[in-house]
């Protein structure tokens, strides 16, 4: 019998900003977690992070931006926006989508739909526009959007969760286009499984044969060093499954993520 602790698992979110290196940067970071100090925001579950060019490190959290790990409050880009009001941000990274559970779509009540239209589609809309147009004026800056590689296909139990993701990778290609002559780089990060609290609280496995969920932290620099490249960079290897699912018939598409997501369920 194993007695170890269970290893605790990094939130993506949180892992982008703290792998920057630290001189002359700074962060400011949604805190949801109230219970923790500010001191304490790497190890917060953070969900948007945005990166200030500052003159030295400086760290300012954002509180209640989301009343939870799944409900956006009505004002989240307002209090964002007021929030960084005084600083230059250099480099938006947007992640606060995960799924919360999987259920049919029609058994769900109506204010999940809603709810995920704000997460992944209103409110990164917002901080794009308004960090991107200050950095388009500045002639630099970068903007990661986070997607994911269930946005290829419509996902059986997660609908609007891939229909949403579908929008943002598509909103980072235009976006790319778009603000590169001005000095900015704009990147569509699609994750696959990532080993994430967000994985496990949906009831998936990790070690799945075949579906193997990648590292948080390879994952979140992945990102980063992939900022200039853009328009799309896919998490983990799961390039080639991203074309598979771009080019097959779209009903074989929507049954692969289906049997995929069922063979990593627990239970």
């Amino acid at each position: 019998m194993n007695d170890a602790a269970p290893r605790k698992q990094p939130d993506t979110a949180a892992r982008p900003a703290s792998a920057l290196p630290s001189e002359g940067t700074g962060e400011v970071r949604d805190g949801r977690d109230n219970n923790r100090s500010a001191n304490r925001i790497r190890g917060s579950k953070a969900t948007l992070s945005s990166v200030a060019s500052l003159a030295g490190v400086s760290k300012q959290t954002v509180s209640n931006v989301l009343n939870s790990p799944h409900l956006v409050r009505s004002d989240t880009a307002e209090r964002v926006k007021a929030a960084t009001a005084d600083i230059e941000v250099g480099l938006l990274i947007y992640n606060a989508g995960a799924e919360g559970r999987l259920a049919n779509f029609v058994e769900r009540d109506p204010a999940d739909a809603t709810n995920m239209i704000a997460r992944n589609i209103t409110v990164p809309t917002i901080l794009a526009h308004h960090f991107g147009s200050q950095m388009k004026a500045r002639g630099r800056g970068g903007i990661i959007l986070v997607g994911a590689v269930g946005g290829y296909a419509g996902g059986p139990g997660m609908a609007m969760y891939s229909a949403s993701k579908a929008f943002d990778y598509i909103l980072a290609e235009g976006l790319w286009y778009e603000m590169r002559p001005h000095g900015v780089n704009v990147l569509g990060l699609v994750l696959g499984a990532t080993d994430t609290p967000a994985l496990a609280r949906i009831g998936m496995k990790t070690d799945t044969p075949g579906f193997v969920a990648a590292n948080a932290d390879t994952v979140a620099q992945e990102g980063l060093d992939h900022l200039a490249v853009g328009p799309i960079w896919h998490t983990g290897g799961t390039e080639q499954t991203a074309q598979y699912l771009r080019a097959m018939p779209r009903a074989e598409a929507v049954t692969m993520i289906a049997e995929a997501s069922k063979a990593m369920m627990k239970g």
